[in-house]
């Protein structure tokens, strides 16, 4: 770490960011990958023709891939720490643009999808831990919503190069974001949260402040000292302790948030219009309507909008934020389902191609600053640091159902219930999801994880002795783990 004196702390968590965005950047890139790859594939002149079932299959494979990434990543982070999951991660998403570039079939294809699925299977339960455990909380929204940033960035970039190149050019391009990210971890620290998980206090002190500076010690002796009275009363992970587990408050609400905030993430269109795109556009702003210049000026917009709500996030409550953009967007669902139902019609009196334009930038507004990183930012704060492991494995199995029944799903609604009927299912989708969240989000701004995690603990909370007994027992840099105060932890924790 020659950059210690170099480089501040804030400098510092910035870089370890950039290396979990701009692995985010390169599965950002494999979610809008199927809006350039599949109309480029129906040119008459194509070497390599699908079926529209076939092209259904290379959208929303993710959906099923994405579980088995997502059961692989737990044990990796969880036993092997952050770090080598990070590394993992890499592999099979270079594997998959590989498998693409020299795809001369369906079947090529689709193993492809099927790898790059894999791997963003394991970076959703990763990215937003590695974040949330390495950043301030002072600054650890921004940086969460970076998270999302990077993949609306992913998806605008692989639009714009794909509507320039050929699809196997475009994901020569593409693999560059996860060769960056490889060797920006090699040079990234191990997460101080994990280490302090396994009783590496000397070394969790040390990489703590080197992210965090001397200033936020009051966090640091938190984290250590709760590790210090639940590493001893911890059980073994057998089924019994998995049902004791499932039963905690502060484990099942942050679950069934997520679930709900998941399911919004998805219904609010930013994937089914990053792989449907062109299709979208022409059904809302008619087949004379630029498909390909509209999609790239949505993403623009996307990721303009995300970069304000970098800074928006660190100005306004979690909770603010999320009802104001998801309301925004129920909104924009039902006007152009109204609109696209007027248009088909024939009831509009006035038409004009700025109605559709700025309807569907209203909801690419709300998505791109509310709808897909709030739930990311939440999903690296609500989950406790003992059940990180389970907790964000059940969330992305959510996720991934979410995206497979939204890409599988939309062309059938789109055929039977025409587009303003499906987005009037999404608006309603919406609106429940965000009853939920009403009832179930607390405000997580400004507090550290371990004031999150209390929260969402039982009202009666930690006794007031265990409270004390953690007072007393600070760690600095010259304290070791005193065995009279651990036993009298244990026997407080007996007495409760």
């Amino acid at each position: 770490m020659s950059t210690e004196k170099k480089a501040s702390p804030f400098l510092k968590q910035c870089f370890v960011t950039a290396a979990v965005c701009s692995n985010i950047a390169g599965h950002g890139s494999i979610i809008g990958y199927p809006a350039i790859l599949l109309p480029q594939l129906r040119q008459p002149d194509s070497q390599l023709t699908l079926t529209d079932e076939q092209g259904s299959w290379i959208a929303s494979v993710l959906g099923i891939t994405i579980l088995v990434g997502n059961f692989m990543t737990p044990p990796l982070m969880e036993r092997l720490g952050r770090k080598v999951a990070h590394f993992a991660v890499t592999l099979p998403i270079i594997a998959g643009w590989l498998a693409t570039i020299f795809a001369s079939s369906f079947e090529a294809l689709l193993i492809g999808r099927i790898l790059q699925g894999i791997s963003f299977g394991m970076i959703l339960p990763l990215g937003s831990v590695l974040v949330g455990e390495y950043t301030s909380p002072k600054n650890r929204g921004a940086f969460l919503m970076s998270v999302s940033w990077a993949q609306a960035f992913g998806i605008f970039f692989v639009h714009l190069v794909g509507s320039l190149i050929s699809w196997k050019k475009t994901a020569i391009i593409c693999l560059s974001f996860s060769i960056a990210s490889l060797l920006m971890t090699l040079y990234s620290p191990e997460s101080p949260s994990w280490l302090a998980s396994k009783g590496k206090y000397d070394e969790c002190k040390k990489v703590f402040r080197w992210l965090r500076g001397d200033e936020e010690n009051d966090e640091l002796e938190k984290m250590i000292q709760t590790k210090l009275v639940t590493e001893h009363v911890k059980k073994q992970i057998t089924f019994n302790g998995v049902m004791e587990v499932i039963k905690k408050r502060e484990f099942i609400i942050p679950i069934v948030l997520m679930i709900h905030a998941n399911a919004m993430m998805q219904f609010a269109g930013g994937t089914t219009m990053a792989a449907y795109s062109t299709t979208i556009i022409r059904l809302i702003m008619g087949p004379e309507a630029s498909a390909h210049f509209w999609m790239v000026a949505l993403d623009a917009q996307r990721l303009l909008s995300n970069t304000v709500a970098v800074y928006i996030i660190d100005k306004m409550k979690r909770r603010t934020m999320m009802f104001l953009t998801g309301g925004i967007c129920v909104v924009s669902h039902v006007a152009i389902a109204g609109y696209v139902y007027l248009k088909v019609n024939n009831l509009l009196h006035y038409d004009a191609v700025w109605i559709p334009a700025v309807l569907i930038n209203l909801q690419f507004f709300s998505v791109a600053t509310g709808m897909v990183p709030l739930p990311n930012v939440i999903a690296g704060e609500v989950f406790p640091l003992e059940y990180k492991g389970l907790g964000g494995s059940i969330s992305v199995v959510s996720i991934a159902a979410f995206i497979f029944v939204t890409l599988k799903t939309f062309p059938g609604l789109i055929g039977s219930i025409h587009l303003e009927g499906t987005y009037l299912v999404y608006a309603a989708v919406l609106t429940y999801n965000l009853i939920v969240i009403w009832y179930l989000l607390p405000e997580t701004k400004g507090k550290t994880l371990q004031e999150i995690e209390d929260e969402f603990k039982s009202k009666k909370g930690k006794s007031k002795d265990i409270e004390n007994v953690l007072e007393t027992t600070k760690i600095n840099d010259t304290d070791s783990i005193e065995d009279n105060k651990i036993s009298e932890i244990e026997k407080l924790k007996e007495k409760e």
